[in-house]
């Protein structure tokens, strides 16, 4: 089974975080919800609390097909402070693993310099965080791996092509169809 992490810092957006998560599970991905912050719940931008399954420091990442980021403020600038998270996803992407980012968090992958001439897209205004990278104003960009998505708004977009790099357009195809979205 294809196995993801998703990361939540305080302030992430809720939406996208829970909505990846949701979509990756019905896409048969092992998909667990870690938290950096030191605390199993985590609160989101709006006040919504979710309780991660696992603390960063517990996780073993060898065996990850995906790593994502959801987006929101100021969750992104959290996780982009926290050194361990980063240096995870520099030898995820070296090892050409997925990497992933929606809304603003894709500002941590331009600060390592991951998005150096790949397409990407982000939440508008975030484009200067971007270093480097081929800005497009579409929902999702899929660049070999590494994914972008543009924001809350994009979700479904942004998880069912997670969905397609793991499982196959089959796979993404019966879970858009499941959602009513085919």
């Amino acid at each position: 089974m294809k196995k993801a992490f998703i990361f939540l810092a305080t302030g992430f957006e809720e939406v996208e975080a829970v909505g990846t998560i949701d979509l990756l599970r019905r896409g048969n991905i092992e998909t667990t919800i870690v938290s950096i912050t030191g605390e199993y719940s985590v609160k989101g931008a709006h006040g919504i609390g979710i309780m991660a399954d696992a603390l960063f420091e517990e996780v073993n990442f060898t065996d990850a097909d995906a790593l994502i980021l959801p987006g929101g403020m100021p969750g992104s600038n959290n996780l982009n402070a926290f050194e361990p998270l980063k240096a995870q996803l520099m030898k995820q992407y070296e090892s050409g693993k997925i990497v992933a980012a929606i809304c603003a968090a894709p500002l941590v992958l331009g600060g390592l310099g991951i998005l150096h001439g790949r397409k990407a897209t982000c939440y508008p205004s975030f484009e200067p965080t971007l270093k480097g990278a081929i800005v497009s104003s579409e929902p999702v960009e899929v660049d070999e791996h590494v994914i972008t998505g543009k924001g809350p708004g994009f979700v479904f977009n942004f998880g069912l092509a997670l969905i397609e790099a793991l499982q196959g357009k089959n796979v993404a195809q019966e879970v858009a169809s499941g959602l009513l979205l085919a």
